[in-house]
């Protein structure tokens, strides 16, 4: 049984609020869980204590026993110390796409043979 540490949406329309449990990965997102290990209130404000509520030990418990945080789980516990979170980067997603690195181009090619037609007649 692959189990996830992840989060179980609770709340209100556009007042989210989450219970942070362990879950069989084949399970629905709100649907059954195996223990309900602390929560997490988005509302609140960052400073707040109850915004993240959290057994440690459990959630150290079941990270021994193999059970993998989704990454937004994995962000909160990286925050309280429990987990090491590595940053992601992918640079490549920041890139124009193809038709605008070939506009990019066409520009600088125009600017570059104007400057060189300027050059000459100054």
């Amino acid at each position: 049984m692959s189990l996830k540490i992840r989060l179980a949406r609770g709340g209100a329309k556009k007042r989210p609020f989450y219970r942070i449990v362990v879950a069989d990965a084949r399970m629905p997102r709100d649907g059954r869980f195996v223990e309900k290990i602390g929560t997490f209130d988005p509302v609140k404000a960052k400073d707040d204590a109850l915004r993240l509520v959290l057994d440690v030990e459990k959630a150290k418990a079941w990270l021994a026993k193999g059970a993998q945080p989704t990454d937004r789980v994995l962000r909160l516990l990286d925050g309280l110390g429990i987990a090491k979170r590595e940053p992601q980067n992918n640079p490549q997603k920041a890139l124009p796409k193809k038709k605008a690195q070939e506009r990019t181009a066409a520009a600088t090619a125009a600017a570059e043979k104007a400057a060189a037609a300027a050059a000459p007649a100054a």
